[in-house]
């Protein structure tokens, strides 16, 4: 059983920026071996991805939308990943969602992902 546990969301202007932070915990779960990914559900949307990292932060993969705005890192001593979210735009509101990988390559697709937390709300005002 894996949990994770957002949070640093809130409420920002636009161009504002914020740190979301994902902790994650499990008797068997080693996080150091997985990869690590952020989703995001605007309302009325479906649930899209945002970032992903691999086990040991050497690959990570972005969607073009947040692509020199965010920076996911991740720090295997704390069992922790983060989302720098700089330049932010109203189009970021969304519940943001940190998720454990099924395997160790970094993938987009949900079905990717077997372990989610329970959300953060970011909302970015105009």
């Amino acid at each position: 059983q894996v949990q994770l546990v957002e949070s640093g969301g809130g409420l920002v202007q636009a161009g504002g920026s914020l740190r979301l932070s994902c902790a994650a915990s499990g008797r068997t779960f080693s996080f150091s071996r997985n990869t690590m990914g952020w989703f995001r559900q605007a309302p009325g949307k479906e649930r899209e991805f945002v970032v992903a990292i691999s086990w040991n932060g050497g690959s990570t993969r972005y969607a073009d939308s947040v692509k020199g705005r965010f920076t996911i890192s991740r720090d295997n001593n704390k069992n922790t990943v983060y989302l720098q979210m700089n330049n932010l735009k109203p189009e970021d509101t969304a519940v943001y969602y940190c998720a454990k990988g099924r395997i160790a390559v970094v993938r987009t697709a949900e079905g990717s992902y077997d372990s989610w937390g329970q959300g953060t709300q970011v909302t970015v005002s105009s």
